[in-house]
């Protein structure tokens, strides 16, 4: 048993400050995370959703849920509050790595949130303790795999100079960095030099608002602490013994969507 598994997660307030001032829309992403699932997959059926944010991709499913349990430790209030019309959603606020809701559910997700958690596959292992015999677990979350700009650029100049910038202040200056990215972008990633990093993920960078392209450069400015996962780590979670119909496809090159059946 690990020092995380004995402690609930603190909680912490980039979460909150983050979906305070941003929002995330794109619907097409959520489509190609849950792949091969669909939103149809959802209909008519019993769904928790662990670390709703926002609850941007609670918008999404609630027209096809039979019901929805939302859990975030940091913002389940400003979710509920942005999904007031629909009436088939329950928010709680808990640790979604120790909660008991003494229930299984049809479907169980998580977009990513799982690698932002005191211990991921922790958390993954109470998503697959609340999934009933023939539901689904969905899960997508930073690939270890493509990500070495962000684990060795990216993330000690955030732990050493951004930790203590106001949230507004980094706000401006994800704007800054997303409107410089724009030139490259348009420029050089539009040539077929596949080989260049972040290649495939700047196509998606190409399809997306600039508000929603800051929002991903925020995300990564903000986030106090994320773990990239391994291949080989997510396949573990998706193992036969628990699981059948698994799939772990990689997306755009730094992430991973899987899912599988519950046995």
């Amino acid at each position: 048993m690990t020092e995380n598994s004995l402690k609930l997660q603190k909680k912490q307030s980039e979460w909150n400050e983050q979906w305070t001032l941003l929002q995330d829309n794109e619907l097409f992403l959520f489509k190609d995370w849950i792949l091969p699932n669909t939103l149809d997959d959802f209909r008519d059926k019993e769904v928790l959703e662990c670390g709703c944010g926002g609850g941007q991709h609670t918008s999404f499913i609630a027209p096809y849920a039979k019901s929805i349990t939302a859990v975030d430790l940091n913002t389940a209030e400003i979710a509920k509050t942005r999904n007031k019309e629909f009436s088939n959603i329950e928010f709680v606020e808990d640790d979604i790595a120790k909660m008991d809701l003494g229930k299984k559910f049809d479907i169980v997700f998580s977009i990513g949130v799982v690698h932002h958690t005191d211990d991921p596959d922790l958390t993954f292992e109470n998503m697959k303790n609340h999934t009933r015999p023939g539901g689904r677990t969905i899960v997508w979350v930073y690939s270890q795999e493509g990500n070495s700009l962000v684990k060795y650029g990216v993330e000690p100049v955030r732990k050493l100079f951004l930790k203590g910038m106001s949230r507004k202040s980094l706000l401006g200056l994800s704007k800054l960095i997303t409107a410089l990215l724009y030139i490259p972008v348009y420029s050089v990633y539009k040539l077929p030099l596949k080989f260049l990093p972040f290649y495939e993920y700047f196509d998606n960078f190409r399809k997306m608002t600039f508000e929603r392209n800051t929002l991903n450069v925020f995300d990564k400015l903000n986030a106090p602490q994320v773990d990239f996962i391994s291949r080989q780590r997510i396949s573990k979670w998706f193992n036969s013994e628990d699981f059948s119909g698994v799939t772990v496809n990689p997306y755009k090159g730094v992430s991973w969507s899987g899912s599988g059946t519950r046995k």
